[in-house]
């Protein structure tokens, strides 16, 4: 028997399946979406906004402390730049394409092309310069 949250969500969503937001047990919200080598070229390349994309593994500390980092900018810029998150270990295509040697590693691509790339876990001031390079002066 479906549920009435159940039946509301495929009412939303039609045919497609649904999944809930993406959670791990090391902290990344549901703001930072998931990007996988399949969906990269549409949910990155083609966005229309900018999008800080997250090379990132389960196991990488320094990977855990950018990760607040991204969700108060996530928050502040939200439906200006886009945040998303790729496991190099389940996806290791787009790393190898954008030559992604060390984590974390977050690539701010802007019209299909890549812009800016942090290596490490960085302060926040270097992503903020990174996202005014592609953000008009509020």
């Amino acid at each position: 028997m479906i549920s009435r949250p159940q039946l509301a969500v495929r009412d939303l969503l039609g045919d497609r399946p649904w999944t809930r937001p993406a959670r791990t047990r090391r902290g990344y919200s549901a703001s930072l979406f998931d990007v996988t080598d399949e969906t990269f070229e549409r949910d990155v390349l083609q966005a229309d906004v900018p999008v800080v994309l997250d090379f990132w593994a389960p196991w990488c500390g320094p990977c855990r402390a950018v990760e607040p980092i991204l969700q108060q900018l996530e928050e502040e810029t939200r439906g200006r730049v886009e945040f998303a998150r790729i496991n190099i270990d389940e996806h290791p295509l787009t790393a190898a394409r954008y030559d992604v040697l060390s984590i974390p590693t977050a690539i701010l691509f802007d019209g299909g092309e890549a812009k800016a790339t942090l290596i490490g876990a960085r302060p926040r001031s270097h992503y903020e310069r990174a996202l005014a390079e592609v953000l008009p002066a509020a």
